[in-house]
This record gives C-alpha cells, sequence and structure tokens, in this order.
C-alpha cells in the first residue's frame, strides 16, 4: 500500500511547539502533533472501496494487515506525522473558547490524480484538545458514521467520505444519554477523508486570541488550495472567502432541506470552510415531516438545531465567520452585504429545489403559496417524508384528486387519525396542483424521472442504522454491507432491498438510537 503524502496544512502553517498528547491551551499554531493511542486487537469491519480507489488503495491491499494496522493508529504511514487540528466555536449559540481536534487524529495529506484528500483517524485517542475526554469513539457511532458518510454522498450531498470502519478490540465507557449510567462500550475508529477538514471555528480562535499574523496565514492557505479563483493580495480576498463560503453553507442545507436531513449540531466548529457535511453525532432523518425536530438530547429544550431552522442556523454561524474575518478587512458594510444576500439567495433557492421535488418546471407567483400549504398539510398528521415525495411522482396529470390523495395515503404513520378535515386540506391542496400539473409540458414519465432524481426512495433512517450496530455488537456485519450497497443507489428502484422502503416501525418510535442521540460516542 503506497501513498503519496503532501503534507500542506502542517508544512506552510505554524505548529504548536509541544509535542506531547497533554491537554492545554494552544496559542499561535493551527495544529499540535500528536501519537495515536494503539489499539489492543484491530479488526477490519467494513471499508469503502469507492472510497479506497480514490486514494488509489486496491482492494487486496484495503484487507491487508497493514491497512487494518494503519487506519487504526497502530502503525503510522511512512514518511508521515500525524496531528490535530486547534479550533474554538459557538456551541449551541455560545461561546466555548479553544475546542480543538478532541478526538481526531490526521494521518497525513495525500495526493493522487492531482487530487488532494485529508486521512483523519476519528476515535483514535488523546489529543491536546481532548479536554476531559479520552479522544476514543465506540461502534455504534462510529457504524453511524462511516455508514451515513457514504450515504450522503451518493444522495448527492457534500461530505467528508469514510474510508474505513475498524473496531479496536478497546473497551470504551460511556454514558449513553447523560443519565448517570455509564457502561463500557466496544471501541472503534473510522477513517474520514475530506479534501480539508478546515471548519469556521479554525479562524473563530484566531481572531478571538488577537493572532492576526496566524489568522491571516490560515486565510491565504484556504484561498490559495481551496478557492483558487480568488485572485490578488488585498482585503477584498477575505470578502470574497466569506462570499464563497456563504454560498457553499447555503447550497449544503438546502440539500439537507431537500433529502429531509437533521445535523444535530450546526455548531460553528462543526461547520466546514468547505461547505461539506462534516461531524456525524446525533444526526437524523426526518420520519414524520416535523421541521421541528431534532435528534440531539442536547437540544431537546430549545430545539435550536431543529429541521427548520438549520437555515437561519447557517446564517448565524456566517455572521460569526464574518466577525472573525473582519480583522483582515476592517470594514463591515461588504460583509454585511453578503449576509443579507445570503438569506434573500436562500428563499429563492429554496423556491426552485421545492419547485422540483414537485415536479414543476414552469415558474409561477403562486408556487410559493402551493408550496407553503403543502408544508402546512405535512403537518396535520404524522406523514413521512421521505415516502410522500417518492410516490407524488406516481401521480398522472389525468388523476382524478381523490385518486391522488389514495396514492400517497402510504405516507401516513396512523391512517385512522386522517379525519374530514385533514382530508379536505389535502383535497384542496391537490386541486392546485393537478391544476398546476395540467399545466406543465413534460409528459408524466419525463416528469417523474425527474422527480426522481430528486427525490430519494432510500435514506438512512435513525432504525436503519440501529438495527446494523444490533448485529455487530453482536459480530454479524451482513447488515453494515447491505445497507451501504442499498445505499449506493439511493434514487433507484431496488427490489431486492424494498422491505427498506418503509415507514418508521412502532418500536423505533421512542427507543434510544432510533429517535433521538445524544452528543456521547
Amino acid at each position: 500500500m503506497k501513498l503519496k503524502i503532501n503534507n500542506r496544512f502542517s508544512t506552510e502553517l505554524p505548529a504548536d511547539p509541544d509535542k506531547t498528547n497533554i491537554t492545554r491551551q494552544v496559542k499561535n499554531a493551527c495544529f499540535s502533533y500528536v501519537t495515536p493511542q494503539i489499539p489492543a486487537n484491530p479488526k477490519l469491519i467494513h471499508f469503502s472501496e469507492e472510497v479506497a480507489a480514490m486514494l488509489g488503495i486496491a482492494n487486496e491491499d484495503a484487507q491487508s494487515s497493514e491497512f487494518t494496522n494503519v487506519f487504526s493508529g497502530k502503525e503510522l504511514l511512512p514518511g508521515s506525522r500525524p496531528y490535530s487540528m486547534s479550533y474554538a466555536g459557538h456551541q449551541f449559540g455560545n461561546w466555548a473558547g479553544q475546542l480543538g481536534d478532541g478526538r481526531a487524529i490526521i494521518l497525513a495529506e495525500v495526493e493522487q490524480k492531482e487530487q488532494f484528500y485529508t486521512l483523519q483517524l476519528k476515535g483514535a485517542g488523546m489529543t491536546p484538545y481532548s479536554r476531559r475526554a479520552d479522544g476514543l469513539a465506540v461502534l455504534r457511532s462510529s457504524i453511524r458514521e462511516h455508514l451515513c458518510s457514504e450515504a450522503m454522498y451518493h444522495l448527492g450531498v457534500p461530505t467528508t467520505r469514510s474510508l474505513s470502519l475498524i473496531s479496536t478490540g478497546d473497551e470504551v465507557l460511556r454514558d449513553v444519554m447523560y443519565d448517570g449510567n455509564p457502561a463500557y462500550e466496544k471501541g472503534a475508529v473510522v477513517c474520514r477523508v475530506a479534501p480539508s477538514f478546515i471548519r469556521f471555528g479554525n479562524f473563530e480562535l484566531f481572531s478571538s486570541q488577537k493572532d492576526l499574523k496566524t489568522l491571516k496565514m490560515l486565510a491565504d492557505f484556504t484561498i490559495k488550495y481551496h478557492f483558487p479563483q480568488i485572485k490578488g493580495n488585498t482585503s477584498a480576498n477575505y470578502v470574497q472567502l466569506l462570499q464563497a463560503v456563504a454560498d457553499e453553507t447555503r447550497e449544503l442545507i438546502l440539500h439537507w432541506q431537500r433529502v429531509g436531513f437533521v445535523h444535530g449540531v450546526m455548531n460553528t466548529d462543526n461547520m466546514s470552510i468547505l461547505g461539506l457535511t462534516i461531524d456525524y453525532g446525533p444526526y437524523g432523518w426526518l420520519e414524520d415531516y416535523n421541521p421541528n425536530w431534532t435528534p440531539n438530547t442536547t437540544d431537546r429544550e430549545n430545539r435550536r438545531y431543529r429541521f427548520g431552522n438549520q437555515a437561519e442556523i447557517g446564517l448565524w454561524n456566517l455572521y460569526h465567520l464574518a466577525n472573525a474575518l473582519y480583522p483582515l478587512i476592517g470594514e463591515a458594510a461588504p460583509l454585511e452585504s453578503i449576509l443579507e444576500q445570503y438569506q434573500m439567495k436562500y428563499q429563492e433557492a429554496y423556491l426552485n429545489m421545492m419547485r422540483h421535488k414537485l415536479g414543476l418546471i414552469t415558474l409561477k407567483e403562486e408556487d410559493n403559496q402551493l408550496i407553503h400549504i403543502l408544508t402546512e398539510n405535512l403537518q396535520l398528521t404524522e406523514t413521512d417524508m421521505t415516502i410522500f415525495f417518492r410516490k407524488l411522482s406516481e401521480i398522472k396529470k389525468s388523476a382524478s384528486v381523490e385518486e391522488a390523495f389514495e396514492l400517497i395515503k402510504e405516507s401516513f404513520y396512523r391512517i385512522e387519525e386522517v379525519v374530514d378535515k385533514t382530508e379536505a386540506a389535502w383535497m384542496y391542496w391537490f386541486t392546485q396542483y393537478l391544476d398546476k400539473l395540467q399545466q406543465e409540458s413534460l409528459s408524466d414519465a419525463d416528469r417523474k424521472a425527474a422527480m426522481d432524481k430528486v427525490n430519494p426512495k432510500y435514506v438512512l433512517r435513525n432504525y436503519m442504522s440501529q438495527l446494523a450496530i444490533e448485529a455487530a455488537e453482536k459480530e454479524d456485519y451482513s447488515l453494515i454491507e447491505e445497507l451501504h450497497l442499498l445505499l449506493k443507489n439511493p434514487y433507484q428502484d431496488q427490489n431486492e432491498y424494498q422491505k427498506w422502503f418503509a415507514k418508521r416501525p412502532d418500536w423505533a418510535r421512542e427507543k434510544i438510537g432510533s429517535s433521538m442521540l445524544s452528543c456521547s460516542s
């Protein structure tokens, strides 16, 4: 297994002179060198053939002991020097100060076919940023991250990727629900892959420390390698950087809304500067369409990171990134303009995204009202978002209102709750929707094909992950592979996997791991 190492981040940016893993406050440094914890008995559970190929790793190499040892932290890649990044952040709206990679260790940056990838181990031991934690991860959260990273990629959502899932043979103590009942769980390590793991919080750290020299170095590095379209060497570069990040962030959140994904922990330290979905902790997909739902038990009371609030949180986070970049610019007006445009551009893009979900090509002023009524109707009774939009593509222009309504009934969790008032609301909406379809030039077949490209048939519902976790805890990893294969083609009908095109089972409604999750991992 040969990888071409090209560590740009750790070569060009300042390092912490302290080379121990001891937790501490770090100043004037973008990263600290660290040594991964050697696992007791690492075993490969699963790897992504696609990600391996992307990195130039052959399948036979991925199944070797060398691969398992390197990507569990047991051995180092020749010529590599692992490190963890320093950053700060706002957590649940509050300034948290220095945070950093508390359980993430970057093995190396590698170059393959003129593309650069950062390889990061999650769960490989303590770093200077672990605070009071152990830097480890458990099997359940590692399975969720490994499966979801790849599922999101195939949904067309910008995301970090996952190369491998490896059990460590170590036991890790965790209090799953933060209720004073910790227990030992199986440890695991995931190898995450991305062009970069730079976050909003990297910039916040140096701005908060008034370390403008390092702040400028980081911003220039980010522009040089990740936004090369930004030319010149003036303060305007940093305005353009904020604009580029705002555009990427807006597109990311639109994708989340399109597929019904809820991140759960949209802290500024969990926001990628490249607009990638990063840090898969308490995430989830909407089962029933509920804008107030969040998968995170820590957020249960205020629901800050609920589905319907993700766009506003994106803007809030961008505001703090703008504050961090301000010292490099010296004037607020251009930054304020970008933030003001974000909201306007998001609303316009959201409307277009929903039009595509509904199969509407011809733009009409009344589309906004049609979409608003739809989102209200979806909340009248528990209605499965994924199934509803997938079934909607089957409706023919010539269908009656009653026929259309009958077709989407499959998406209702409690059909007995569809009383007269609910049915009347749907009849009204379908009257408007069918009228719109009859004005469209697309044939029924072409419209269905277009809708099925943006409305997935399969998503990684929490209960599906939970089933895979429970099987894996008994050393049965077949369901991990099945879900991995299923979710590589989420928009296609897969007859052999039809059982996964189904509403959440009743047993999963309140079950830990299938409804809400904690940040514990």
